[in-house]
């Protein structure tokens, strides 16, 4: 990848974050999650999930953000077929979410557990 091409990745990834609201709360749950895996000291494996959802969602969602601007680009006025594709590229990122909140559960939900039986209420 050329230094112009990664600025242009950049850019793209900068311009969903500042524009798309689902965008920026999936980079909101990235922190918490990072941040729960450093608390709870997940293993390799473990990491590489977290991180292979964390791409994922975000990958997708700045796929999603490609295919509505060309959707509005080429079809500015409300079409049947432009909503259908936008519905379906949003259908992925939930898609990806639901996964990734799976798997989250899967490799977080035991530690959470472990974490609040070992409180005195």
């Amino acid at each position: 990848m050329t230094v112009r091409a990664f600025r242009n990745a950049l850019r793209g990834i900068a311009e969903t974050m500042r524009t798309q609201q689902n965008a920026r709360f999936h980079a909101v749950a990235t922190l918490v999650v990072l941040i729960a895996g450093f608390w709870f000291g997940l293993s390799r494996a473990e990491w590489a999930l977290v991180m292979l959802c964390i791409t994922l969602v975000l990958a997708l969602e700045a796929l999603n953000t490609a295919l509505e601007h060309l959707t509005d680009l080429v079809s500015p006025h409300y079409h049947p077929l432009a909503g259908k594709a936008k519905d379906a590229a949003a259908g992925a990122v939930l898609l990806g979410a639901i996964g990734a909140a799976t798997a989250g559960l899967c490799i977080f939900g035991p530690k959470i557990a472990a974490a609040l039986s070992g409180l005195v209420f």
